[in-house]
């Protein structure tokens, strides 16, 4: 009967109604029975485990103990084959799955070992290699549902580090089996959160099979192994310049550059894994952009690879946060260097004197500084400037979208996506650049009202430093502090970063405050609001 039960294709609520029936009897049979019940047993309950309702009935009616001991058995003695391993390993995978709290679930009578505890990894570690690839594969699986969620990913970590397995994993990439490759690679890119720096070191020897594995055209479409390979080189650390070294003389950016502008243009066939792979490749050019003073090198494959006019395109890609994300904080990175790449021309005449009017949140008019200024000179900068070449967003290339499209992304609901679109834009109003024409830049784009409004609705702690350092450095534009000073609000979320921001947050906001004050017809009214309890 249980042979029969096990040939069975069974809608998910009937393999619920099965656990719920006789799951207590086919845990008994696989405890005490002969090995053709038990095989017939397992079988079954390869099938019921499948279901997520189902697996947790089969937990609850005690299925995990026997089930690791079988796994587990070795020698003659343990009378259990090799191939009943893999139906064990396979209902193991299916319960790992069911997103069971497997802390909570002893393994011995005693109730000191569970499926977490350290011994019970390390001898999952040494049966995964010391099997076959059917069992490889299962058991590697099973590492994967543990390490996908936080809770559970730690204590697998430190099994991994106790028991030296790193290297014997990492191998797994090499292997024959694709289905191996792939359950390695998920394995590995749970636990680059826990150990980035060692798999950085470790994959050292790999990192040219996985760009195999990335360049590779195959049918013209993007593989589960293709997003899997660049979602584990895109996770390990950015700040590791050792790494970003062998990438790119391996010729790695170069390949994800091409294959990005290749998904861009639509000659790669899309399907499910098209989202993780654009996400992976970002974010590894990301670190690239994190390296750029490192290397001359660097800074000249940016401009062949025309990175900047890349991350402008990217970062409009709506519904991939990630892909806005990483892209923003490339152009940011990018920009940064446009001071150290400009060509300054020789100086212009005295310019006539004249004030710099300004309609602050609408589209500025231009300074007095543009009639001394010669042509092509960028008004932010100072020299000759461009997107590709010298990273420039206020030359924004893309038809001029750079900086409006990064104001696009002020009114995203994501605010780490908002905090890097205004870290990028905040380049243009630093240090070491003509800022007054920066706020010039972001009110011709209509950026000034949106980062305003980012002050004044106080999304998180890390938007409101962010946005209280671009509008003091927006309000030293008398003109626009003008304006700003009729807005009650700002001063409101002023005094507000004043009271309860951090140190450098409060600072910052004392300073815009400042400007405010300056203003006669506002004065009165925020020491007012200052007094206030």
């Amino acid at each position: 009967m249980v042979e029969y039960l096990g040939e069975l294709a069974l809608a998910n609520d009937v393999k619920v109604v099965v656990a719920e029936q006789v799951g207590t009897l086919l845990v008994s049979i696989i405890k005490t029975g002969g090995l053709p019940a038990r095989e017939a047993t397992l079988k079954a309950m390869r099938e019921m485990s499948s279901n997520e309702l189902s697996a947790k009935i089969l937990l609850q009616a005690g299925i995990l103990p026997p089930l690791v001991k079988d796994l587990f058995s070795v020698g003659a003695s343990s009378h259990f084959p090799m191939r009943l391993k893999e139906v064990s390993a396979t209902i193991l995978a299916n319960l790992v799955a069911s997103g069971a709290s497997f802390r909570s679930i002893p393994l011995d009578d005693a109730g000191r070992q569970t499926l977490l505890s350290e011994d019970v990894v390390h001898s999952l570690l040494h049966l995964i290699s010391n099997t076959g690839p059917a069992v490889e594969c299962k058991l590697l699986n099973v590492l994967v549902g543990l390490t996908s969620s936080p809770d559970t990913a730690q204590d697998v970590v430190s099994a991994i580090k106790s028991s030296g397995a790193t290297i014997s994993l990492i191998q797994f990439l090499e292997a024959a089996h694709r289905e191996i490759r792939v359950e390695s690679l998920k394995l590995l890119r749970n636990v680059s959160p826990y150990m980035g720096a060692e798999l950085a070191d470790a994959l050292g020897g790999h990192l040219s099979s996985l760009l195999r594995v990335i360049s590779d055209a195959g049918g013209g479409g993007v593989t589960e192994e293709q997003a899997a390979a660049v979602g584990l080189l895109g996770d390990l650390p950015e700040r590791d310049s050792k790494l970003t070294r062998q990438l790119f003389e391996l010729g790695a950016f170069g390949t994800l550059s091409t294959k990005l502008a290749e998904l861009r243009r639509g000659a790669i066939r899309g399907n499910r894994y098209t989202t993780p792979l654009t996400e992976g490749m970002v974010k590894v050019m990301y670190r690239l952009t994190c390296m750029l003073q490192e290397a001359p090198e660097y800074v000249e494959f940016a401009r062949e690879a025309a990175l900047a006019p890349l991350f402008v395109e990217l970062v409009q890609v709506n519904g991939q946060d990630a892909v806005q994300l990483y892209s923003a904080m490339a152009l940011e990175k990018l920009s940064l260097e446009t001071r150290n790449l400009t060509v300054i021309p020789d100086p212009p005449p005295p310019a006539p004197s004249g004030g710099f009017l300004c309609a602050c949140f609408g589209v500025p008019s231009s300074t007095a500084a543009d009639a001394g200024r010669p042509v092509g000179v960028c008004r932010v900068h100072g020299g000759f400037c461009s997107l590709r070449e010298s990273f420039c967003l206020a030359e924004g290339g893309a038809g001029g979208k750079a900086v409006e499209r990064l104001v696009a992304c002020l009114d995203h609901l994501n605010p780490e996506v908002v905090e890097a679109a205004l870290a990028a834009l905040a380049t243009l109003v630093g240090d070491g650049v003509e800022a007054a024409e920066g706020v010039g830049v972001l009110g011709d784009a209509d950026g000034l009202r949106p980062v305003v409004d980012i002050l004044v609705e106080n999304r998180t702690e890390a938007l409101r430093r962010r946005a209280v350092w671009v509008v003091e450095r927006i309000l030293r534009v008398e003109d626009i502090a003008q304006e700003v000073a009729a807005d009650q609000t700002v001063a409101s979320a002023l005094v507000e970063a004043y009271r309860n921001g951090d140190p450098r947050t409060r600072h910052t906001a004392e300073r815009a405050l400042r400007h405010l004050d300056r203003i006669p017809n506002f004065s009165s009214a925020f020491h007012a609001q200052a007094r206030r309890p």
